[in-house]
Formats: structure tokens, sequence, C-alpha cells
């Protein structure tokens, strides 16, 4: 029954190497997703072996597009920029599918740098040219960004981490080196309402990744009835990729089988 829910799979299935199997090295984490037929996304790059990542064989789906940087000013901008193109040339390296970004750098559990509790009108024209520079960075070097959302809780102080606020961006910037990571665990938390904001932010989305509440485990642990979403985004059109950037409650094989089960729905028959 599993092999043949495998095979109508309707969406690309990765999984965050870095939040399973902590205690294994990150190359067998990714040649194990590979194994199971699914993506890997990674976190911060820098803190891993590169070569042994490239030896893999994985197909790597997304990872951190940069290292520091803000949007919204002039200073993190330029911070930023330089960092992407770093980013950019590993992720070619690895045939990274995807660069993920954030309204500002991240610190030590996910609090951000430089905290932003409110952004003025010229802070929003700035991080849209601060954009669409990206853009075209990626253009030249033929990469695609993601601005992922996130929420306030986690990740207080952090600008332009809403849903909302990341859906007027992108959409402002409105070029396909740019697209929308709409993480549904942090969705969950700032706003509820999943797959309304799937329909509205759908013209943009990269990818989508998911994670059950409370808890951030996998789908199944939690208050999220992650298979009428997935049958929601079958019948809005959506089959790209869905990543589960989640931890385990216990065993990763059985999490990652929950997930796949999760979005092996199929939509409704009227």
């Amino acid at each position: 029954m599993m092999k043949d829910q495998r095979m109508r799979q309707p969406f690309q299935l990765a999984a965050c190497a870095e939040m399973l199997w902590q205690d294994r090295p990150m190359d067998w984490r990714a040649a194990r997703l590979t194994e199971m037929g699914l993506g890997v996304g990674l976190w911060n790059w820098s803190a891993w072996d590169l070569d042994a990542l490239e030896r893999s064989g994985a197909n790597f789906t997304i990872m951190n597009g940069y290292l520091e940087g803000r949007l919204a000013d002039e200073e993190g901008a330029t911070m930023l920029l330089a960092s992407a193109r770093e980013a950019a040339q590993v992720g070619k390296r690895l045939g990274v599918d995807r660069l993920n970004l954030h309204g500002t750098g991240l610190g030590d559990g996910g609090i951000p740098i430089r905290q932003q509790e409110t952004v003025s009108g010229a802070m929003w024209l700035k991080a849209k040219d601060t954009l669409h520079r990206l853009c075209d960075l990626a253009e030249k070097e033929d990469v695609v960004f993601t601005l992922e959302n996130l929420n306030a809780l986690d990740h207080p102080g952090c600008p332009f981490a809403s849903t909302a606020d990341v859906l007027a961006l992108v959409s402002a910037v409105d070029r396909p080196q740019l697209r929308i990571n709409l993480d549904l665990y942090h969705t969950q938390i700032g706003e509820g309402d999943l797959i309304r904001w799937c329909e509205k932010c759908l013209p943009w989305i990269g990818e989508i990744q998911v994670a059950d509440n409370p808890g951030r485990c996998e789908p199944g642990t939690g208050e999220i009835n992650y298979a009428v979403v997935a049958r929601a985004l079958i019948e809005l059109g959506y089959h790209g990729p869905v990543g589960m950037e989640a931890f385990a409650a216990g065993d990763p094989d059985t999490a990652l089988e929950a997930f796949r089960l999760a979005f092996s729905a199929e939509p409704s028959v009227d």
C-alpha cells in the first residue's frame, strides 16, 4: 500500500536533514533521505563538509541563501548581497534548487541579530529594492531565491516575517528569481487559515514547508490536518515542492512515512 502511495505522490517531497538523525554525519543523513526518495533541505551549509555533501549524490532542494545581512538598510543590504553571492556559488556546486532568505539575519535560536519592532514605509521601499538587487544577482548566476515567512513568537523582532508581509514583498517584486517559501508551521502560529493563505500565495510559491503545531514535529503529532491541506493544494493545482522542516517525535523513519502519507492525499470527488 505504501508503495502505491509513493507511485501516485502528487508533490515533490523533501525533508530538512539538520532536524533528523542528529547523531549522524550530515552526508549520511543526506544519503539516507535520498535512499527514501526524498529531497534534502539544509540550513547553515557553512557548518558542513561540502565535499562529503557533494559526494552524497543527494538532491538538495533548499538551503540558506545567506549567512548575514538585512533587507531594509543599505549596510545590511550590502552584507546580504555579498553573502548571497557566496551562497549562490555553493548552491550551484551542490545543485540546490532554491536559496532561502529571511527579513533579517538570524542568530542563536532563530532570534534576529538586530531586532526591529516597527517597520517604516522607507524600510519597505528599501527591502523591495534589495530584493530586486538579489533578483539581478540570481538572474546572472542562474539561481532562485525564496523569502520565508516566520512567526513572531519564535522569532521576535524579525521584520517582514508574517505571511502577509512576505506575500506583499514577493508579489511587489514579481520576478521569477524570487519565490515564497511558505512555511505553514509559522503561518499556523502567526495567522492560521492555512488553506486560504496557500491560495493567496499560490502564484508566487516556490516551496511549501510543513511541521505540526505545537511541538514542530511531523504531521499527525499536533493540531494541523495536513491531509486536508494536501487535498486543497492539489485542487488549487499545486504540485510543487513540499518539505518537512520538522523534528521527529520518535523514530525519524516513522516520522517521514507519516509525512509522506499526509501528502499522498488525493483530491476529493463530488
